[in-house]
């Protein structure tokens, strides 16, 4: 017979967590056995009702799927381990929340000191202090290093410590206004008293300290080449006038008596190439008063290039490549002759600087003349000249392309060519050594007035550079490295 069973387990009722961390715990060991019971429920649901039915002699037949009848002690232990491991590990983030609450009230309370004193200063007509606002950076850059540990510290968004770094965030900016906006500006003009007073140390100081730069006996070549250029010195203008803008001017060099003076100025004509008068001063005071010991007239000079050694003034000859030498007591040229391949025409001038094709340059050594060959392609070839008979004593030729300096001088030995860097500065930046044939860089500025130099002469008597300056006489004073 059909006899109706039904176990039935009364079913727990589930409670809702309480929000204390503490009681949390208590409560994960109660939900750990209600969930035993829930399963012993089940359990007896899957056979509790059991239909039947009778076959044909009367007898009452079933079928029972009975499941394992065995408590399932192993799962039941095994939830008893995760809760157990749950509830430490819950334990532990509950420790570091109450250590994180503790931080974040005592970084409450700091901000709410600074915020109290940033409002003081706001409302305050009382000048502050750098002082005051570094140390409140120094405040602020503590707690933003603080805080920013916190977060790293804390898994996911905490939204207590996102508003408070929020909060540091504008007390920075804050603070960064507040110092820029000093009601009195004492900041600004305790910067600009320190600058004033800095400035006048290094008056005094430069006052008690006198350089005195590297002197060398002139006509001596025991240096170790050029080292810097003074100022320009405007001595004059040209005699000729202001419409003369080119032209060359210089000391005469005399081996056997160095200590004469003798000064030249040549203007050529104002059409830049054409080259026939020229005055000779006896001194330099003579120079500035137009005090002339004689003026000289020569016959077809073409240039800027012509220069005054021992007496005698060497020169270009106007259309041709010759180049000449005229005895300036006497009045008369003394020797013409053609300069070997030189390249004439106005093909390799200076930049800026028409018809310089020859170009004489004296120094320590005697006379030099700077050109170029068609051989060399446009480069400046140096020859060593014999002063008495003109002939070239040695060439060197070296590998920079000469309309792409401005001008040239001799020292010792090595020339120097120089470069437009703007209307107002030159800069001496190439050199070549004929006493080793090694080329190079360097780098000298050049002050000057006007934009173009027309020529550039070095003078070994007083080791000075005479420049003619869009018609000015202009000279610089040269140093040597010891």
């Amino acid at each position: 017979m059909y006899h109706p069973y039904h176990a039935h387990v009364e079913e727990p009722e589930v409670q809702k967590l309480p929000n204390d961390p503490i009681l949390m715990t208590s409560e994960l060991r109660n939900l750990f056995f209600i969930l035993v019971y829930i399963l012993i429920d089940v359990s007896l649901k899957l056979f509790a009702n059991v239909t039947g039915t009778l076959d044909d002699h009367g007898s009452c037949q079933c079928s029972v799927y009975l499941p394992d009848t065995s408590f399932p002690v192993q799962k039941a232990e095994q939830l008893q381990v995760i809760a157990t491991t749950l509830i430490q590990k819950f334990e532990t983030e509950l420790s570091q929340v109450r250590e994180y609450s503790k931080r974040i009230e005592l970084y409450q309370q700091q901000i709410l000191n600074i915020t109290i004193r940033v409002e003081h200063m706001e409302q305050s007509s009382i000048s502050y202090t750098e002082l005051d606002f570094q140390l409140l950076k120094v405040e602020i850059s503590d707690l933003e290093r603080l805080v920013t540990q916190l977060k790293s510290s804390v898994v996911g968004s905490n939204v207590i410590i996102d508003q408070i770094y929020l909060e540091i965030m504008n007390l920075t900016i804050l603070v960064n206004e507040l110092e820029s906006m000093d009601k009195n500006n004492i900041l600004a003009i305790r910067r600009q008293i320190v600058s004033l007073q800095n400035q006048l140390r290094e008056c005094e100081n430069s006052k008690n300290i006198t350089v005195v730069p590297p002197s060398f006996p002139p006509g001596s070549c025991i240096h170790r080449g050029l080292l810097n250029v003074s100022q320009p010195y405007v001595v004059k203008l040209n005699w000729k006038g202001f419409s003369y803008k080119y032209g060359s001017w210089g000391r005469d060099y005399s081996p056997s008596e160095p200590e004469k003076e003798i000064y030249w100025v040549a203007p050529l004509e104002t059409n830049g190439r054409y080259f026939e008068y020229f005055r000779i001063y006896g001194s330099f005071d003579d120079l500035l008063l137009y005090k002339t010991m004689y003026e000289r007239r020569l016959r077809y000079g073409e240039g800027s290039g012509a220069v005054l050694y021992n007496n005698y003034f060497y020169y270009h000859v106007y259309g041709s490549s010759n180049i000449a030498k005229y005895d300036i007591n006497a009045n008369s040229v003394v020797l013409s002759k053609a300069l070997p391949s030189a390249t004439v025409g106005n093909r390799f001038s200076y930049a800026g600087v028409s018809w310089q094709d020859i170009d004489f340059a004296v120094d320590e050594n005697g006379l030099w003349v700077i050109y170029s060959t068609e051989n060399s392609m446009g480069n400046i070839v140096i020859s060593k000249l014999n002063e008495t008979t003109l002939d070239v004593l040695n060439t060197w030729q070296t590998r920079q392309y000469r309309p792409s300096v401005s001008n040239a001088f001799m020292v010792c030995g090595i020339l120097y060519a120089t470069r437009i860097l703007s209307t107002r500065k030159e800069e001496i930046f190439y050199m070549y050594d004929t006493n080793t044939g090694e080329e190079g860089s360097v780098s000298v500025i050049m002050d000057k007035n006007l934009e173009t130099i027309q020529s550039l002469a070095y003078s070994p008597a007083d080791q000075r550079l005479y420049v003619y300056n869009d018609g000015y006489l202009v000279r610089y004073d040269v140093t040597f490295q010891h």
